[in-house]
């Protein structure tokens, strides 16, 4: 679908959403399991990160005080809040790891948003699960093309994170609200209501990926928040703007300085699916680490050893340097566990020294591995610097380039031009299940992580999606209080 001459781009998207209730490919629906299945998955993980100052337990105890009708799941809790505090503490444990799904070029992360928000009002008003993954198949694709729109092919990044923005957040949160208005059943005009709405709700800025600071965590939390109040004001009456992207002081302007594509966003709408294009990460990091992390994995099985590195250079794409390379002391020794994932010398080290789980996993960020003095020494003798072919193949690839200079003098390299979980590397069916498990294994017995995952599996078939996530609830119950 393509939307008609005169046709604004709101009332295009609005128009897709509401055709996704006659139904939608096979493929798009069976991607769709795959995506609530990691979500749960990241979100169960982060479960296993207490403490007063975490974001999702923050989140959860403001949740637990502003109170209301206990109307949808919070995962792992036995306790059921308002749809738009639900989605609020469910997307933050979605994005607390940073190990959620990415969309290339748009450079951002889909589902973390989305499915908390639809899971949300899904469950408050008792759908069934083919109604959810259709409107999680909507708001994703919605969430991907407008990150897309912001490409610009002579900046060879997104104009939103040149900016400082989370694109992220930002249309996450115009997706979240178009998949809840579709599941209050709203018609077309009440869609694009909703996401009118929601494009004054939108924001997230990405300094913390630079030098730190816990909120990022919150933003996708936040998008699902918004989202589905968006949705809410749009089925009371509230209105948005017919242009509120396109307009002169509409989304595109205000955010991207009037600078975007707008035929990605409704070029093949319908017809080819941008969704099915987003991959999972395999490592619990920051997207921009990975092809540095493949690197040094394939080093150390050709036999280099962490001991024997006498210095290394790990060449990047110049926009992703910004994020893992500078400023260079705070990412040769990063402030937190947290800051660590978003530091190549760090994440390099890491590798070379030996991951866990599918070349590098959440143990590899604990504060004891973030302590370990061997790796900080190690990340301290590795340089990141700006490397023209991984500028060239950015963001459609992410690439890097990693040099090894040994203690006897012999000098290595190897070079990554497109991350494993990356479009040309995606991981397989049974990668993606066996991640799910490690993750859930942090914090639920083997029969508990068995059931959820048959839940998920025969989500479409469901006839009505409350108790989802009745298995997830028992294990970590203990870890995790009800209300603070």
């Amino acid at each position: 679908m393509t939307g008609q001459a005169g046709t604004t781009i709101v009332s295009a998207l609005a128009e897709f959403a509401a055709d996704a209730r006659t139904g939608l490919p096979e493929p798009v629906m069976d991607d769709v399991t795959g995506r609530v299945l990691d979500t749960f998955g990241n979100g169960l993980a982060a479960l296993e990160l207490t403490g007063h100052d975490e974001p999702h337990e923050a989140v959860r105890r403001l949740a637990g005080r502003w109170g209301g009708a206990g109307e949808s799941s919070v995962l792992g809790h036995p306790l059921a809040l308002p749809a738009p505090s639900a989605a609020l503490v469910n997307g933050t444990l979605a994005h607390a790891l940073d190990f959620d799904d990415t969309h290339l070029p748009s450079v951002l992360h889909p589902s973390a948003s989305v499915v908390p928000a639809a899971l949300a009002v899904a469950e408050s008003a008792r759908v069934p699960g083919a109604a959810l993954c259709q409107a999680i198949a909507v708001g994703n694709e919605i969430t991907n093309r407008l990150g897309m729109a912001s490409y610009l092919p002579v900046l060879r990044n997104s104009l939103f994170f040149e900016k400082g923005w989370h694109a992220t957040s930002i249309c996450g949160t115009v997706g979240s609200a178009a998949a809840a208005a579709l599941l209050m059943d709203l018609d077309a005009g009440g869609i694009a209501a909703a996401m009118g709405i929601a494009a004054s709700m939108g924001a997230g800025v990405i300094e913390a990926n630079r030098t730190g600071g816990t909120v990022k965590r919150v933003h996708c939390g936040w998008a699902a928040h918004a989202g589905v109040v968006a949705a809410m004001m749009a089925a009371e009456g509230v209105t948005g703007p017919p242009t509120v992207f396109e307009g002169r002081f509409g989304f595109f302007q205000a955010f991207l300085d009037g600078r975007y594509d707008g035929a990605a966003i409704t070029d093949g709408l319908g017809d080819r699916w941008e969704l099915l294009r987003t991959v999972y990460k395999p490592y619990p990091s920051n997207h921009f680490t990975h092809p540095g992390i493949d690197a040094a994995l394939a080093l150390r099985a050709q036999g280099l050893r962490a001991e024997d590195v006498a210095e290394a250079e790990l060449g990047v794409a110049s926009a992703p340097l910004r994020t893992i390379g500078e400023p260079y002391e705070e990412k040769a020794r990063p402030r937190t566990p947290y800051h660590a994932k978003f530091s190549g010398p760090y994440t390099v080290a890491s590798a070379l020294v030996g991951g866990g789980g599918l070349g590098l996993h959440l143990d590899d960020f604990t504060e004891a591995a973030f302590r370990d003095e061997k790796r900080l020494a190690l990340a301290a003798r590795v340089r990141v610097v700006a490397d023209e072919m991984c500028t060239e193949e950015f963001p459609l690839a992410f690439s890097a380039v990693l040099r090894v200079r040994t203690k006897d003098g012999r000098r290595l390299e190897h070079r990554v031009h497109s991350s494993r979980g990356g479009p040309e590397h995606p991981l397989s069916i049974d990668e993606l299940e066996e991640k799910y498990r490690l993750n859930a294994s942090r914090v639920l017995p083997q029969e508990a992580i068995a059931a959820l995952a048959r839940q998920v599996r025969g989500l479409a078939d469901r006839d009505d999606v409350t108790g989802l996530l009745r298995p997830a609830l028992v294990a970590t119950r203990p870890h995790c209080p009800a209300q603070g």
